[in-house]
């Protein structure tokens, strides 16, 4: 374990992959893996990057990179994709968009089963994060799946969350009522080329502009992009650095990091209470407890009491 993270410490691709793929399958030297790391991590900016299917995430993403990678920093992508409905594994569709950067040895291209996660992330995201930061990634684009209305959840896992529209892919109003404004840091049209671009980019900025004004908040910009020719990259990257100038200024980085790990922690701490409740022999009565409340015998919240006092009078 010591040699291959102090192999993942000086970017060697080949460390870093079993090391996500430790995270991936829940191995038992995930605990040990992520002590070893700690020291490491907590320098790289994570950047999200969202939006329904078909509005050009992978294509933007593979453009950020390359812009990333002209002003010399190192950068690692975590793609989100669906799971086969056969295998369980990532369809990879994101890293075959990428194989610009397939040689290039200061970029790491990672794609990840969304496993049936809803919110457009995969489960083991967050610790995939871990490892990418202590191999010394510089800035992490971690795009998401693209499921729609219920892609909310990067906002909790990334500093700066862009959100990508495109024209002929809904009004403002559909941009509100997906929750998209209240995620955006920065909010990029792709396909601008495209007729229609120029009324999205005006309807975004109105909804912005709509938005309560507090003192020293920051206003997302509304940036326009064409992917495929790598137009208007430069503006976004310019962006980024904007944003977390303001973070760190504000202190709005701090407090968002310590909320994602509040939520890790939370997750963590939930996932082994389920493990317990399931382990063999049910060791806090459950299944009895779930009769009754079946039956009429006992309430929800009583057994669910009872779960909480038995988990925590039960030896591990």
């Amino acid at each position: 374990m010591d040699n291959l993270v102090a192999r993942a410490r000086v970017g060697d691709a080949r460390a870093v992959a079993r090391l996500i793929s430790l995270v991936e399958d829940a191995s038992p030297l995930l605990r040990e893996v992520m002590a070893r790391l700690t020291p490491y991590v907590g320098r790289a900016r994570v950047v999200g990057i969202t939006g329904a299917p078909g509005v050009g995430k992978s294509t933007v993403t593979s453009a950020l990179v390359g812009e990333l990678r002209r002003e010399g920093r190192r950068v690692g992508v975590l793609a989100v994709d669906p799971s086969s409905p056969f295998s369980g594994g990532a369809l990879l569709g994101d890293r075959i968009r990428m194989q610009e950067h397939a040689l290039d040895p200061e970029v790491y291209i990672r794609s990840m089963a969304s496993r049936g996660h809803l919110g457009g992330l995969s489960w083991a995201t967050p610790q995939a994060i871990r490892v990418l930061d202590a191999a010394g990634c510089e800035v992490i684009l971690v795009e998401t799946v693209g499921v729609g209305q219920s892609e909310v959840e990067i906002a909790g896992l990334a500093d700066t969350t862009v959100v990508l529209l495109a024209p002929g892919m809904g009004d403002g109003i559909q941009a509100a009522k997906a929750g998209i404004l209240e995620i955006g840091d920065v909010f990029v049209v792709n396909k601008a080329d495209r007729e229609g671009a120029r009324k999205v980019v005006r309807d975004l900025r109105s909804m912005v502009r709509l938005a309560p004004r507090e003192e020293n908040r920051w206003v997302p910009p509304v940036l326009s992009t064409v992917g495929l020719r790598g137009e208007g990259l430069a503006e976004v990257v310019a962006e980024l650095d904007a944003h977390h100038a303001w973070q760190v200024a504000h202190g709005e980085l701090d407090r968002r990091r310590a909320r994602r790990a509040r939520e890790e922690v939370t997750a963590l701490a939930v996932a082994t209470l389920r493990e317990r409740w399931s382990a063999p022999g049910d060791p806090v009565g459950l299944e009895k407890l779930a009769a009754e409340v079946a039956s009429g015998v006992l309430d929800p919240y009583s057994a669910a009491d009872s779960v909480v006092q038995e988990t925590l009078h039960t030896p591990r």
